[in-house]
């Protein structure tokens, strides 16, 4: 397999669709209409020996579509946007990839097997290996109303996670406190990761608030990264989309579950 390790030029994308379990692993713009399977990896490997994956790209355009592929660090925002990095972040494993080529061209309706490799060097420590695979479109004008034309290209990011060794995440609650989310007040946990692998927060979770009312909640599955706190809101389990208003005080009880790990948990939440 031929591999390529240096990063590829930068460029502007208005469209993105981040893994990161937020976003599928799809996007439009124009004639830019990728498909990837999966949306993100997560996966696990030993110091000194090499890891290999394979995406499949799929191209639902009428047309022939040509794609550029790269790698690039990332951050997850606060407010839970992902930023992307061409130049190399401090402590990126970057330099460990290998993918496969820098392009790709795909026949309408077409799919590639795309092929990458991660290896850790040998006497790596127990840690964990974060990048993206960014699969982006040619850019074109789109025309804004009342405006100049804008240069717009697509972009697909594909988030890879993976163990080295036995790197895991070590997650505490650390507060609680009720914020509102989408215009809609919840009781919301702050999630500290002490350990050194990212952990997704789930559980199950019920309460009966101020009015009577018994609820069922379960923790947004945002990814906590390694020595990072995040708040983590509890959402409501409901059949349908109404909304639903808790009348406060109310206290949640259940149980917390990250990797191996299950908590028993009980908070009382008030604005």
């Amino acid at each position: 397999m031929m591999i390529h390790r240096a990063p590829c030029p930068s460029f502007t994308a208005a469209v993105i669709a981040a893994a990161l379990g937020l976003l599928p692993g799809a996007a439009a713009a124009q004639s830019f209409a990728a498909l990837v399977s999966p949306p993100r990896f997560e996966l696990s490997a030993k110091p000194g020996e090499k890891l290999r994956d394979v995406l499949e790209l799929s191209n639902a355009d009428a047309r022939a579509a040509k794609w550029r592929i790269k790698t690039a660090d990332w951050t997850f925002e606060k407010n839970g946007n992902v930023a992307f990095h061409d130049e190399l972040q401090a402590g990126s494993c970057r330099p460990w990839v290998a993918i496969e080529k820098r392009e790709v061209l795909l026949p309408a309706g077409g799919k590639y097997r795309y092929r990458f490799e991660v290896t850790p060097p040998v006497n790596t420590p127990d840690s964990e290996c974060r990048f993206a695979l960014l699969i982006e479109g040619d850019e074109m004008n789109v025309q804004t109303p009342g405006g100049p034309p804008v240069p717009v290209a697509g972009r697909i990011a594909v988030i890879v996670y993976v163990v080295v060794g036995k790197a895991a995440p070590v997650l505490e609650v650390t507060g609680s406190e009720v914020t509102t989310v989408a215009g809609e007040s919840l009781p919301t946990l702050r999630i500290r990761n002490s350990g050194n692998a990212h952990g997704r927060l789930s559980g199950f979770l019920s309460g009966t608030d101020a009015s009577g009312r018994k609820l069922e909640f379960t923790p947004t599955t945002l990814p906590i990264l390694a020595g990072e706190s995040r708040a983590v809101p509890l959402h409501i389990q409901r059949e349908k989309d109404d909304p639903i208003k808790i009348a406060y005080p109310i206290t949640i009880r259940g149980t917390l579950e990250w990797a191996d790990k299950t908590v028993a948990f009980e908070q009382r939440f008030a604005p």
